[in-house]
Parts: structure tokens; sequence; C-alpha cells
């Protein structure tokens, strides 16, 4: 409503026809509904003729009142159960759509009418009901006939003044085109006014509508899981955090005393005589040191790549595929540095998807592209190897979709028996600032 398209979009006819069904539907629920509301209507009746001077018997009032409530009562819930079923559809035009609150039961009518009385959302719909056929259908009335109808009438008058006929608005008379005037301009603000009361009121109908019958156990438990999505993201955040604490510390405290140690080894086997036996030990414990150091520097590696975090993917990708046992070609095109989280989520992708591919896939070469799709990052690797990927078969892959998942995003695989295999990694990442 506060931009200048909105007059000209759909939502002013939108809420227009919600309005109008909303007087329908009103009106024929007052119309079914007389069965059950004729000793109420009869009650009204009665007061209304006592507060002109005729006399109605105290017990006839009563029980009047009473038989009124009880067939309100008795036989109202059940109307308002298919009643909110229609409304839940209707709300359509002008929201989204919720769902009701009414639990599963078993067969047996009795078992339905006793589950429908015993739950909250029923008598919910049936408070929604009495509104509707009240309120709601008079104010919908209102705003269709004041705002558009009387609108379109004033613009009418110069016309109808000019058959000869009178205007008549109490206490003013209009019988010529050019005093219309006036009601002319009045009439063209009631019709500029009406698309934006219709969504006013619509707005309000709607808000209502979902207040009384929308499953607030279903919004409890969506809360729920927005609220364990959240927390389970700052554990991932946590992890990785604690990873790369893992990864500093191996890098600059054991790995430099392995190298340090290494060295020491070195310049002893320097000393020692050529050809001794204790030349020989320490070429093997110098040679055990340098395995030791290597291993570290991959560990270290796949904990998080420290060229990940200087030169993000671009650099990571093509380092991690040089890597591969299995030959891996390459291409990343990523015009802006991604958020960090984005770019630890899609590294750890492409290295257990490679991963995957040089145990399970038996694979001669890899296809490694990195892509901005949008605000998506799109990951996606492609073997040749023999395919039938499960991820029920253990190879990693629920445990990859589900840290994707963690971020918001999803991964897709196809693989099938035969090859290739092709695993697609779409996660979010919206520019910064």
């Amino acid at each position: 409503m506060r931009t200048r398209r909105f007059p000209l979009s759909s939502w002013p006819w939108r809420s227009l026809g919600y309005l109008a069904s909303s007087v329908v539907v009103g009106t024929v629920l007052t119309t079914l509904l007389l069965p059950i509301t004729f000793p109420l209507l009869a009650l009204g009746t009665a007061v209304e003729e006592m507060a002109t001077g005729r006399d109605h018997p105290t017990w006839l009032l009563i029980t009047l009142l009473a038989a009124g409530l009880a067939l309100l009562l008795a036989f109202g819930p059940l109307v308002a159960v298919p009643v909110a079923r229609l409304e839940r559809w209707r709300l359509r035009l002008v929201h989204p759509p919720i769902t009701g609150g009414h639990r599963p039961t078993g067969r047996g009518v009795l078992v339905w009418v006793r589950a429908r009385y015993t739950e909250p959302a029923t008598w919910r719909a049936f408070a929604y009901l009495l509104l509707l056929v009240t309120v709601v259908d008079a104010v919908s009335w209102s705003v269709l006939y004041l705002f558009p109808a009387l609108g379109a009438y004033l613009l009418a008058t110069p016309a109808i003044t000019a058959l000869g006929r009178t205007v008549t608005l109490f206490p003013w008379a209009f019988d010529a085109p050019g005093a219309t005037l006036p009601l002319v301009l009045a009439g063209a603000v009631l019709l500029l006014v009406t698309p934006y009361v219709a969504a006013i009121t619509a707005h309000a109908h709607a808000v209502l509508a979902r207040l009384l019958l929308e499953d607030h156990g279903t919004e409890e438990l969506r809360s729920e899981l927005v609220e364990v999505t959240r927390s389970r993201a700052r554990l991932v955040d946590a992890f990785e955090t604690e990873r790369r604490r893992i990864e500093r510390d191996l890098h600059d405290g054991a790995q430099q005393q392995l190298i340090s140690l290494a060295m020491q080894i070195g310049l002893a086997r320097m000393d020692a005589p050529p050809g001794s036996d204790m030349e020989r030990t320490l070429a093997s414990v110098h040679g055990q040191a340098k395995e030791i150091i290597g291993s570290l520097r991959e560990i270290v590696h796949g904990i998080h790549p420290k060229v990940l975090s200087d030169r993000g993917l671009p650099a990571a990708l093509p380092e991690l595929a040089d890597r591969s046992p299995v030959p891996v070609r390459v291409r990343v095109d990523l015009p802006r540095r991604l958020p960090a989280h984005v770019e630890s989520t899609a590294y750890y992708v492409a290295a257990e998807s490679l991963g995957n591919v040089a145990k399970h896939a038996g694979a001669r070469s890899v296809r490694l592209n990195a892509s901005l799709d949008g605000d998506t990052l799109v990951l996606e690797t492609v073997d040749d190897g023999r395919g039938g990927a499960d991820p029920e078969r253990g190879t990693g892959l629920t445990g990859l979709a589900d840290r994707v998942a963690v971020v918001g995003g999803r991964v897709l695989l196809s693989s099938p028996a035969g090859g290739p295999t092709r695993l697609r990694a779409e996660i979010p990442c919206p520019p910064s600032g």
C-alpha cells in the first residue's frame, strides 16, 4: 500500500473480491442459520415490542433465550467446522494458506462429533462464525456500498440531473449538472480511496481469520523448528571456530616443534660417522619425522586450509583438486568474495565429494564447478565413475546434506547405475552490506 503501483496491482481487486465473497457467505449463512437462531430472533422481536409498550410474560422471554442458546451451542459448532474449512480456502485471496487445528479421528459419527466438541479449534471456528454473520458481514457491506457504489453514483449525478431528475442528499438538493461539481469531486475521492479502504478491511478480516482458524500448535511447532535450526547453526559456527583454533594450534605449535626436531635429527645425522649404525638409525628416525610432518600437514589442511581464509574458494578449490588421486578439472566463476560460513561449507562439500569419488566411484576424471546463480552458490561435481551412489549406504552423503541444510541450502544427487554421478549443492549467499 505504500507504493505508487498499489492501485494498479491485483491487490485492490483481490481485496474487493474477498469482501464481496464475505458478504455472499455471510448472507447465505444467515439464511441457513435461521432454524437455529429463530428463538433468539423471536426474543429480539419481543424486546422491541416491549420497548413500544406491548407486554410479554417473563417466562416466555426466558424460554426463548434458553432455547436459542441451547440450539446455537448444540448445532453451531457443527456448522462452524465446514465453514472454517471454506474460510481457510477463501483466505488465499489475500493471505498465504493456513492449516486447521482439528485433530484426526477414528471412524464413526459419534467419535467425530465427540472429537469436534472437545477441541479448542472447533470453538474458535464457532466464534469466527458468529463474527462472520454479524460484524464482518456488516463491515463488508458498508465498505462495498459506501465507497465504490456511492462513489459511482456521485460521479453519475451530472448525467442524472441532465435527464431532468433531482439528486437529493439530505439536506441538499441538486437539479442542474453544474451544481453537482462538488458531488463529482467527492465521488472521485471515494473511488480513489476505495482500494486502500478495501485492502485495510480485507487485511483486518484476514488477521481475524488467522487468529481464530489457524492451527496454533503448528505455529508453535514451526517456531520451535526455527529455533532448532538457529541453534544448530550456532553449534556449527562454534564447531568451525574450534576447528580453526585446533588448526592454528597444530600449525603454530606441534608442527613447528616437529620441524625443529627433524632439523636437529638431520644435524645429528651429519655428525654421525658415515655408514655407522648410528647414522642409519638417525636416517630412519629422520625419515619417520618427515612422514609425520607430512601427515600432520594433511591433517591441518583438512581441518581448515589457510588458503581458504586468505584467498577464498578460487584459490582453495584448485589446491584441493591437486591433492586428489583422481584427475580433477576445476572451473571457478565467483565475481566476489563469499561469506566465511558459505566458503567453509562449500569447501567441505567439495572435499567430501572428491573423497567419495576417490573411494567409491572408480572414476577416471572429475569436473568440479563453482559459480554464482543470483544469490546462490552452486557447487557441482561430476564424475565418470560407476554411479549408483546411495545415501543409505553410508557414503557420507547424508552428513553432507545435513551440513548444507544448516546454512539453508540443499543437495541434489543424480547417480544412475553405470554413471555418471552428479552432485549439486546450492548454498544461499546474499551479498553482505
